[in-house]
């Protein structure tokens, strides 16, 4: 399920932030404990990625 205009906007932040710090989204799955197509996921809007929202938050140093 889509996670919505929302889910899309953080997946842009996200990746954004991957890419300022120079992360792969092998690594940041890695340091969350999940698999990198999740991480694919969250960027392209298909997942909210809410689960992991605030470790994602905190490793990619992303402040509300």
């Amino acid at each position: 399920m889509r996670a919505g205009r929302k889910g899309c906007d953080y997946g842009k932040l996200v990746k954004k932030r991957l890419i300022d710090l120079g992360m792969t989204q092998a690594e940041l799955a890695e340091m969350i404990g999940v698999g990198r197509p999740y991480i694919c996921r969250i960027l392209t809007g298909d997942r909210s990625g809410e689960k992991y929202k605030a470790d994602i938050d905190r490793i990619l140093k992303i402040s509300e």
